[in-house]
């Protein structure tokens, strides 16, 4: 395989720049790593060992398959023993990532992480004697202001000519702040109308408790009341045969609301961080909130909460003068 990019390479060059080149190098490289069968069985293993790690730490199926095609792309272009790879040759990686693939620094930060993660792990098994990450600093990433939904927005949702279901919908991601993937995997069973609350499968298989309004409670049972199913989902398609409704059926059904009531850029996660600001806007503390949002970082939660310059202003008349 390195012989046949070599090929390329050579022929390349008389219609190509230096630039360019560097560029076509990396491509093939991350392109034929796919099909090359001839990659070290060590490097494969230690891979494999790691999956199974993060695997008994509770990782979903997502983020390992993420992890390992991470990992995988990366010791293939770098084309080293675990042990041989140095920062430089890491640092290079990363640059070129971000080059070629156009990627933003938040991408490139989450490949850093994942790159720490793997080798702090065969530092740990003393697989390697120091991880050439330690050296690699945090990617200061864009913090861009996300939208939230305004009162007005989250009534026209609820109120204006929609199922019953819809509104429901609306109101559980709303008032909860649960995540879609949580959502679709309640049923009917799952929710305590006495109490305003139902557990959910958060990410990692951990369980937390989330919170309803009486609001929610009343729409919630107007739906269920009003369907003629006998499927245990809380949340099933309108037609026959009612089947539990999926993250991305939920995804197109916000989005064509949205556009139809005329309100921009509708999904499932605009809700989250639109109870994560409010929360934060009137003085929820931030490890409650934490915990209301599963978040096993605190760093995750306050990149949730837009606190409004407006109540910026007022903590600095009330508490500096």
């Amino acid at each position: 395989m390195k012989e046949l990019i070599k090929q390329i390479m050579l022929s390349a060059s008389t219609f190509l720049n230096t630039e360019q080149i560097k560029k076509l190098e990396i491509v093939l490289k991350q392109k034929l790593s796919k099909i090359d069968n001839t990659k070290s069985i060590e490097n494969i293993d230690l891979t494999a060992k790691f999956i199974e790690a993060k695997k008994i730490e509770g990782c979903s199926l997502k983020t390992l398959h993420y992890y390992e095609t991470s990992i995988k792309q990366m010791l293939y272009y770098v084309d080293k023993k675990p042990e041989d790879i140095t920062t430089d040759d890491l640092r290079l990686y990363l640059s070129n990532y971000h080059e070629v693939h156009n990627a933003s620094h938040t991408t490139v930060d989450n490949l850093r992480r994942i790159y720490s993660s793997f080798f702090a792990w065969l530092e740990d098994e003393d697989y390697i004697i120091k991880s050439p990450v330690r050296r690699i600093h945090k990617v200061r990433t864009e913090r861009n202001i996300k939208e939230t939904y305004s009162d007005e927005n989250l009534e026209i949702l609820r109120d204006y000519n929609l199922t019953s279901r819809d509104v429901a919908i609306t109101d559980m991601l709303a008032s909860t702040g649960m995540r879609i993937g949580e959502m679709v995997l309640l049923n009917r069973d799952d929710i305590d109308f006495n109490e305003r609350e139902c557990v959910v499968f958060g990410k990692g298989s951990k369980e937390r408790v989330v919170y309803f309004d009486a609001r929610t409670k009343i729409h919630l049972l107007n739906y269920l009341e009003s369907r003629v199913d006998d499927n245990p989902a809380l949340f099933v398609s309108l037609k026959y045969p009612h089947k539990r409704l999926t993250i991305s059926g939920i995804e197109v059904r916000l989005r064509k609301n949205g556009q139809k009531l005329g309100i921009a850029k509708v999904h499932p996660h605009k809700f989250r961080r639109t109870l994560a600001t409010k929360a934060i806007d009137k003085g929820m503390p931030i490890e409650q909130l934490q915990q209301l949002l599963g978040h096993k970082r605190i760093d995750t939660t306050l990149q949730y909460a837009m606190v409004k310059q407006s109540n910026v202003k007022l903590a600095h008349r009330k508490y500096i003068g």
